[in-house]
């Protein structure tokens, strides 16, 4: 007998996107093939959904069958969750007695003291808190201890086990660090987010718009050009949206800047000059980190609006509404959402109310124009 799963079923346009709880997947349906699944899922038999479907759509009912047999296989297999045996068990992993590396993170009114065993570790999380170091206090709130046992990185916070990554696996750590942070930053616990997505997040104070793209096409270069310009930097590569208020929430890290991006930058960011460089050998980058100009990490700001940003040389600009449909494609691969069926259903239906566009420039004046006037709802 097949175990049935949940689904929660949200039209977009002339779609169904549908979210499998099993799995916290999402799908792009045609409506016809969602119509189906909700059959199956409310068990009715496939041969009398392939009866209907052969009736509505005029094809032999053994072409129905096949299909929709087909689809009830694809969406029911087993997926099995291979993960990867850990050499040593986490339980009998001891702090470290001693850290080559400790800084203190001062974040709005909270300390942080952030231990790490090697410049390796350090590598991994320091350049983009750099900016908020300071002597060391008298007294902190939280401490993050990081460090390498038998080539995994282990993550201890106020001295509790978080978990532990492979060497392949640095991003997921990364991405569960900066999770971490935010939590304490905001006094939220995971199953209070409704998503983090890879954006860059700029503000009017008034509302957010979250900037998206492949890695290049200029996310970070247009949020420094337009905190330059009297916007915000709400957050830059990890963007949190809480589940209460719908809002993106403020994240302390610098903002990443490509070697590309320097001759743009340099006449606004003089300080670019003499920033530690730092080659990251995996992802194929060099960067420098910029100080975001937020002045209030506890900050949360409604996001109407997602803009797929490309930097184009000499293209004019070209600034258009796109399909929700296309822009919920390009967004869900690199987000984390949460896994919480209700989550799940509010994330569907605040992205159902996001207007998305397009836009391609190389004029970097003309781009700082259309972005206010996006921000004052002039299109």
């Amino acid at each position: 007998m097949i175990n049935k799963t949940h689904f929660i079923y949200k039209p977009i346009e002339d779609k169904t996107i549908v979210w499998f709880e099993n799995t916290n997947e999402y799908l792009v349906l045609e409506n016809t093939t969602a119509d189906i699944l909700k059959r199956l899922s409310k068990g009715i038999s496939v041969k009398k959904i392939a009866a209907a479907l052969s009736k509505k759509l005029s094809v032999p009912i053994e072409k129905t069958i096949d299909f929709v047999l087909d689809l009830e296989k694809r969406v029911y297999a087993t997926k099995v969750n291979q993960e990867l045996e850990i050499i040593s068990d986490a339980k009998d992993i001891k702090i470290p007695e001693k850290f080559d590396y400790i800084k203190y993170y001062k974040i709005n009114d909270v300390i942080f003291k952030m231990s790490y065993s090697s410049e390796k570790e350090l590598s991994y999380v320091h350049p983009k808190f750099a900016h908020l170091v300071i002597d060391k206090p008298t007294n902190f709130e939280h401490s993050f201890d990081v460090f390498i046992n038998n080539n995994y990185i282990f993550l201890y916070i106020n001295k509790e086990f978080i978990g532990s990554w492979n060497s392949k696996e640095i991003h997921f750590f990364q991405g569960k660090f900066s999770m971490e942070l935010i939590q304490k930053i905001h006094q939220k616990e995971e199953k209070d987010w409704m998503g983090v997505f890879h954006a860059s997040a700029v503000s009017n104070n008034k509302k957010s718009i979250l900037f998206l793209g492949d890695s290049g096409n200029g996310k970070s270069t247009s949020l420094a050009l337009l905190q330059a310009n009297g916007f915000t930097c709400l957050a830059d590569d990890f963007v949190p949206i809480d589940i209460d208020k719908k809002e993106v929430y403020s994240f302390p890290a610098a903002i990443s800047i490509k070697k590309s991006s320097l001759d743009t930058l340099l006449p606004i960011y003089p300080e670019l000059e003499t920033t530690a460089e730092y080659n990251f050998t995996r992802l194929n980058k060099i960067v420098r980190y910029l100080k975001p100009n937020n002045k209030n990490y506890n900050s949360h700001i409604p996001c109407k609006d997602l803009i797929f940003i490309k930097y184009k040389k000499d293209s004019p600009l070209i600034c258009k509404n796109i399909s929700k449909i296309d822009a919920f494609q390009q967004l869900v691969p690199d987000s984390w959402l949460s896994p919480i069926k209700n989550n799940a259903q509010i994330f569907l239906d605040w992205f159902a109310h996001l207007t998305c566009y397009q836009l391609t420039y190389s004029n970097n004046e003309e781009m700082i124009d259309k972005v206010s006037q996006i921000f004052d709802n002039e299109l």
